[in-house]
């Protein structure tokens, strides 16, 4: 859905913000889509994530939230009037390099096989939520 008086777009299938943003803002031809992550629209578990009483992590597949991340983006960009294969740029965020960049970068070729957008992937302390994963698009739009 978009809100052409300020160019907002707000998808209804991805995952409700966590903060004060828009999924997406339409600037010209370019669609610049908020931090995406793996949760899934109107459910409070994670998915591949296990929590403890007290909200910490036990454990994690970060294998599931790529799926869900990527997933999220489409929902986004479909939702907006652009598509995957409109993605010019992508940066990364990792809470564990050391251990989930090898999956991450498997499935990430897996979506990306036709479309090479420019990349970037940094490896943070933490996100918001309980997430080893964000991604941060640009893609353009007709």
């Amino acid at each position: 859905m978009t809100d052409n008086s300020t160019n907002r777009i707000n998808s209804s299938k991805a995952p409700e913000p966590v903060g004060l943003y828009p999924h997406a803002r339409r600037v010209g031809n370019l669609l610049f889509l908020s931090g995406v992550g793996p949760r899934e629209r109107g459910e409070k578990k994670i998915p591949g994530v296990e929590l403890d009483e007290n909200g910490n992590i036990t454990s994690y597949d970060i294998e599931a939230q790529c799926h869900s991340v990527f997933r999220n983006i489409r929902y986004i960009l479909e939702d907006a009037g652009s598509s995957w294969d409109k993605i010019v740029d992508v940066t990364v965020f990792l809470t564990n390099m050391k251990d989930d960049f090898k999956t991450y970068n498997r499935i990430y070729a897996e979506y990306f096989k036709d479309n090479l957008p420019c990349r970037t992937t940094c490896e943070i302390n933490c996100l918001p939520t309980p997430i080893a994963i964000e991604l941060k698009v640009i893609a353009t739009i007709d």
